[in-house]
């Protein structure tokens, strides 16, 4: 049986599934301050910053929250990309 997932690279052998990605957002505003803490405590949060600065906060559908040290529009454009490509995959 063979997934045909669309797979999002968030950086340093790190992935998630795009189409359950609900928002990609910069971690710097106290609002994403909060809803990491909260993750945190309802143990919801995924760290994939290898140890480096979280530059990226992800929040999927099932509202687990994912931190990356991959920019947020860098990761926005991988994801549109994706979202191009099978597109174009789709029309032909």
């Amino acid at each position: 049986m063979a997934c045909k997932c669309k797979i999002l690279n968030i950086g340093f052998g790190n992935s998630v599934i795009a189409d359950r990605v609900v928002a990609i957002v910069q971690p710097t505003s106290a609002p994403m301050k909060r809803i990491r803490e909260e993750a945190k405590h309802n143990n919801r949060l995924i760290d994939a910053t290898q140890g480096r600065r979280t530059r990226c906060i992800i929040v999927t559908d099932s509202n687990h929250v994912i931190l990356s040290a991959i920019q947020s529009e860098t990761i926005a454009n991988r994801l549109a990309s994706d979202m191009l490509k099978s597109e174009d995959k789709d029309s032909e």
